[in-house]
C-alpha cells in the first residue's frame, strides 16, 4: 500500500449489473467504516445510469440500518451499455467533479470492472468488490452473492429429488453462472447429482442417454441433472430423454430466483470484509484495483489483471464427482 491519503474524502459508491444478495451488506461496510474513518459518503442510484446523471444521495448510519438481512440493493442497479463510450463515461466524471467527490468504490460484475476500468484510464480513483452470484471473478476465491445463491439452488434441489423420486422421474436443473459452471458444480455435489453439466466439463447427449438407461435397468427411482444455462435448450433435451431413456423427465429453470432472498451469514461476512477493506485501501490512497478474498485473506489485484485472468479452475471438483458419485 501507499502511505495514507492526509485530509477528508467524498467517496461515492454504486451497485450495477446484475444484483446479488450480500450486496446491501457491502454498502453498509462501505458507509459504516468510511464515515468512521471521517469521510463523507455518498450513494449512486442505479449504478452507471446514476453516475452519467449525477444521482447521488449523502449517506449516513441511520442510511443503512435495518438492511444487513435484505436482498436485492437499496442503491438500485442498471445496465448501460453506452458507458462503454467516452463521451458518456466524460459526463460521468463531469457530474463526479461537479459533486466534489473524490473516488468511487463500484460492486458488481464483470462488466461493472471494466466500467471501474474505463474509469481508471482516464484518471479518476475507483476500486471494485465483486458482488455476483456467478463467481466468473478471477482474483477472488468467492464473490459476494455466490453462497446466498449456491444454497437457494441446494434447497431447490433437494425438493425436487424428493417428487422425482416419487415419481421415478429424471429432473434437470438449469442454474444461472453465464460461463461459469462454479454454481452447477457446487451444487450439483452438495445434492448429490447423477450427471452435472457445465461450459467447462460438457457431456455428449447419447451418452447421457445410455448412462440413465442403465441407471434405470438397476433399478434407481431417479435421477438429477444440474446444467449451467446457455448450453442447451433444458426443455428439449427432457423431452429425449423421456423418449430414449425410460425415465420420464421434467426440466426446471431457476431462472432469477438465484438472485433473490435474504443474503446468507457467509455473505454478510464476507461483504462486510470487502467495504471494510475498501476503505482501508482509500485511506492509503491504493485505487485502480479489485478487492478479492484467496485463502481467506483479504487482497487485490489492478482491475486489467482481473480482467485478463480466468477464473480460478474447478478441476479438482470434478475429480471429486468422478471419484464419489
Amino acid at each position: 500500500m501507499k502511505a495514507i491519503w492526509g485530509g477528508n474524502m467524498k467517496i461515492a459508491v454504486l451497485t450495477s449489473g446484475g444484483d446479488a444478495p450480500g450486496m446491501n451488506p457491502a454498502i453498509r461496510a462501505v458507509v459504516r467504516a468510511g464515515l468512521n474513518s471521517g469521510h463523507e459518503v455518498y450513494g449512486v442510484m442505479d449504478g452507471y445510469v446514476g453516475l452519467t446523471e449525477g444521482n447521488f444521495e449523502k449517506m449516513s448510519r441511520k442510511s443503512v440500518s435495518e438492511i444487513l438481512q435484505k436482498g436485492g440493493t437499496i442503491l438500485g442497479t442498471a445496465r448501460l451499455k453506452s458507458f462503454q463510450e467516452i463521451e458518456v463515461r466524460q459526463k460521468a466524471l463531469e457530474h463526479l467533479k461537479k459533486a466534489g467527490i473524490d473516488c468511487l468504490v463500484v460492486i458488481g460484475g464483470d462488466g461493472t470492472y471494466r466500467g471501474a476500468q474505463a474509469l481508471t484510464e482516464m484518471g479518476f480513483p475507483v476500486i471494485g468488490i465483486p458482488g455476483t452470484i456467478d463467481n466468473d471473478l478471477a482474483g477472488t476465491d468467492f464473490t459476494i452473492g455466490f453462497h446466498t445463491a449456491l444454497d437457494t439452488i441446494v434447497d431447490a434441489i433437494d425438493k425436487l429429488r424428493d417428487t422425482a423420486s416419487s415419481h421415478q422421474r429424471c429432473s434437470i436443473v438449469e442454474t444461472m453462472g453465464r460461463n461459469c459452471g462454479d454454481l452447477a458444480i457446487m451444487a450439483g455435489l452438495s445434492c448429490g447429482a447423477e450427471f452435472i453439466i457445465t461450459q467447462e466439463h460438457q457431456m455428449e447427449k447419447e451418452d447421457l442417454i445410455n448412462r440413465l438407461k442403465i441407471h434405470k435397468n438397476e433399478g434407481r427411482r431417479n435421477a438429477i441433472i444440474v446444467i449451467t444455462e446457455n448450453i442447451t435448450n433444458v426443455h428439449d433435451l427432457a423431452d429425449e430423454i423421456t423418449e430414449k431413456s425410460g425415465f420420464a423427465c421434467r426440466a426446471t429453470v431457476l431462472g432469477y430466483v438465484q438472485r433473490g432472498g435474504s443474503p446468507s451469514a457467509e455473505d454478510r461476512i464476507l461483504a462486510g470484509r470487502m467495504g471494510a477493506y475498501a476503505i482501508d485501501l482509500i485511506n492509503h490512497h491504493t485505487f485502480g484495483v479489485a478487492i478479492g478474498v484467496m485463502n481467506s485473506k483479504m487482497m487485490y489485484l489492478p482491475f486489467k489483471e482481473v480482467l485478463s485472468m480466468k477464473n480460478a479452475s474447478t478441476e479438482e471438483l470434478y475429480q471429486l464427482v468422478s471419484k464419489i458419485s
